[in-house]
């Protein structure tokens, strides 16, 4: 196996270049979890790989709760399913306080002051209020409790942790806190050693060919948990050894080059690009240049696997200004192929697409 044809198998593996899901719920059970602390543009990593829907589809999905959005694995935002939140927390939540440790003693709190905290949280949500940040805030103030900036940002977090706090529905633009045990009925909770490998068969299954180090980046967990989690479930993966690392992955898929002849826009923090520690495989262009100035994984154009471009854009009232810019310039076909990806990122905003240069 080459890199160009693990690029291409991760194409297929994240379901961007094909797709059998239906729903954003089945999406992001499929990846286990997936980076979301930019809302609207982790909306557009679900409709890019999920064509038939538009933001609002994805939109009230969320609203709904069949998509939660909460700190999990590394310490940021991630969607996560109902069905998966409670054992997922259980297993990545001790790692995720680890690495917040620091935080939590520079800005004075303790376990004490969190279980205070999270009391007065439980009271403020009870019967299925869903308030915002500011909102529940003010519910600290009331108890002369200052939590503002950093410090409010970690209590909350801390709350999400411990099983507390889960996202509500949207009000307008303003996202809120729900309580998780209304929000999200009450299931069976994975023994460690289960969830452990349950999180790295979704991994591998999801965005393989990946090695245990890509897991380990990925997941927030030691190498030691990794690797115990691979031998778990080695056997349901094939193996593929390359420049001294080994590949995992669920299934050979056959494919020919041309079918990844088509563009796509990947938006910042894009699985594709989050859920590996060695991005190599999809840099062969990008490292072809000479001299090769610093790049920065933002929004993205991937042709044939492989990163070609950077493309943002500016949403207005009624349309979207849309800025790209290739390595090098596509050919004519080519050009034709990717103003449909352009078309396609304007259909699911459901936006007047301006292009600028």
């Amino acid at each position: 196996m080459t890199l160009p044809e693990i690029a291409r198998y991760r194409l297929l593996n994240q379901q961007i270049a094909a797709t059998k899901l239906k729903s954003p719920s089945e999406m992001v059970g499929w990846f286990g979890a997936v980076q979301a602390q930019e809302y609207a543009q982790t909306k557009w990593s679900l409709g890019l790989r999920l064509p038939h829907l538009k933001d609002d589809d994805i939109e009230k999905d969320f609203k709904e709760g069949r998509i939660l959005r909460t700190h999990l694995l590394r310490p940021t935002w991630h969607f996560v399913s109902p069905e998966d939140i409670r054992w997922m927390l259980n297993l990545t939540a001790p790692r995720v306080n680890a690495a917040n440790a620091f935080m939590y003693k520079k800005l004075e709190l303790d376990n004490k002051s969190f279980n205070r905290y999270n009391k007065i949280l439980i009271k403020s949500l009870r019967d299925k209020k869903e308030l915002t940040r500011d909102e529940l805030n003010e519910e600290f103030k009331k108890k002369k409790i200052i939590a503002d900036g950093f410090r409010l940002s970690y209590i909350m977090m801390r709350a999400e942790l411990d099983g507390i706090l889960c996202s509500g529905a949207r009000r307008g633009n303003q996202f809120t806190y729900a309580l998780l045990e209304e929000r999200v009925p009450s299931g069976k909770v994975k023994p460690h050693d289960e969830a452990l490998a349950e999180l790295a068969k979704r991994y591998f299954t999801s965005r393989g060919p990946s090695t245990v180090k890509d897991f380990s980046t990925w997941s927030g967990l030691t190498l030691t948990d990794c690797r115990k989690a691979h031998a778990m479930i080695k056997t349901q993966f094939i193996e593929e050894r390359m420049d001294h690392e080994y590949y995992y992955y669920a299934e050979h898929l056959p494919f020919t080059k041309n079918q990844f002849h088509q563009f796509y826009l990947l938006p910042v923090y894009d699985e594709f690009i989050m859920g590996y520690k060695d991005r190599t495989a999809i840099l062969k262009i990008r490292n072809s240049l000479d001299p090769k100035p610093l790049f920065r994984f933002d929004n993205t154009i991937i042709f044939d696997g492989q990163i070609t471009g950077t493309w943002r854009r500016t949403i207005n009232k009624k349309s979207m200004d849309f800025e790209y810019e290739f390595f090098k310039p596509p050919v004519k076909k080519q050009m034709k192929t990717f103003m449909n990806a352009v078309h396609r990122l304007g259909e699911f905003a459901n936006l007047m697409v301006n292009i600028k240069k």
